[in-house]
């Protein structure tokens, strides 16, 4: 990967990171109270749905720009040996994960004061970061690393290849023979959707135990987590968040995807000069 390409990849990472974040945080605010272990309405209902904004504005563009350069980066490394030893799927999976456990090491302590702001309304950012930093430490914004990476994988795994596939069909489709903004956007909007769907439970367990107050929450494992909320409450605590999920996930990947691709198509012409 050239200098100018890492840039671009990185500028469009930052751009779709920032701009899906800010416009999905109130949908975001309700999924995370409504997978609370206190519930919808004890953790705030609707008010102050704009708790926690920002950190995840702090955190969106490097995390996203991150993301991007890894996963760009890997599929080009990759390129060379793709239709002889591996796949375009495997090599698009590969990048994926190393790009979703690279860019966990911002996302991760970003969501856990998001989220921990999100479920105490009393609470400012800057409070719920004191908190954190002198109950735990550093570890403490760590917590739910291992969950959200466990999560990220099986998401990641389906949302980009069924990203990169459908893109494909639709530009064997067009005149030009390539995929435009609009058209990825769709095609991020259905894998996104997909994705989101699938990996709810795990989404699930990952909030229960980054609002957790201690590491009893079973040692931060999903599955135990998982079970415990299934004896609880069924599958539908199991599946709980999964329309607002589904739904913030899918316009945000219409989002995330298509202002990748228009930044990329807008930097590319510019380094071009």
């Amino acid at each position: 990967m050239t200098d100018r390409n890492f840039l671009i990849s990185l500028i469009s990472g930052a751009a779709a990171g920032t701009g899906v974040d800010l416009i999905l945080f109130p949908l975001d605010t309700v999924k995370t109270r409504i997978q609370s272990q206190k519930g919808f309405r004890a953790s705030g209902g609707f008010r102050g749905i704009y708790n926690g904004l920002p950190s995840t504005l702090v955190g969106s563009a490097p995390t996203a720009a991150l993301f991007f350069t890894v996963y760009d980066t890997t599929k080009s490394k990759l390129e060379p040996y793709v239709h002889k030893n591996i796949t375009p799927t495997i090599s698009q999976i590969i990048a994926a994960n190393l790009g979703e456990i690279s860019a966990c090491l911002i996302r991760v302590p970003v969501d856990v004061i998001k989220q921990r702001t999100q479920a105490q309304q009393s609470l400012s950012t800057f409070q719920v970061f004191k908190n954190i930093l002198k109950i735990d430490g550093i570890r403490g914004f760590y917590r739910s690393y291992l969950t959200t990476v466990l999560r990220e994988i099986p998401f990641g795994s389906i949302q980009f290849p069924l990203w990169e596939y459908l893109k494909l069909q639709v530009s064997k489709k067009t005149k030009s023979g390539e995929c435009q903004p609009f058209q990825s956007a769709i095609c991020g909007a259905i894998a996104g959707g997909i994705s989101a769907g699938i990996t709810t439970p795990i989404d699930v367990a990952k909030t229960r135990i980054t609002l957790s107050k201690d590491n009893t929450n079973h040692k931060g494992k999903i599955l135990g987590t998982i079970k415990a909320i299934y004896a609880e409450n069924g599958i539908r605590g199991v599946f709980a968040g999964i329309y607002p999920r589904v739904t913030m996930i899918s316009f945000g990947g219409f989002i995330f995807f298509g202002m990748y691709e228009e930044t990329k198509k807008i930097t590319t012409k510019l380094f071009s000069r």
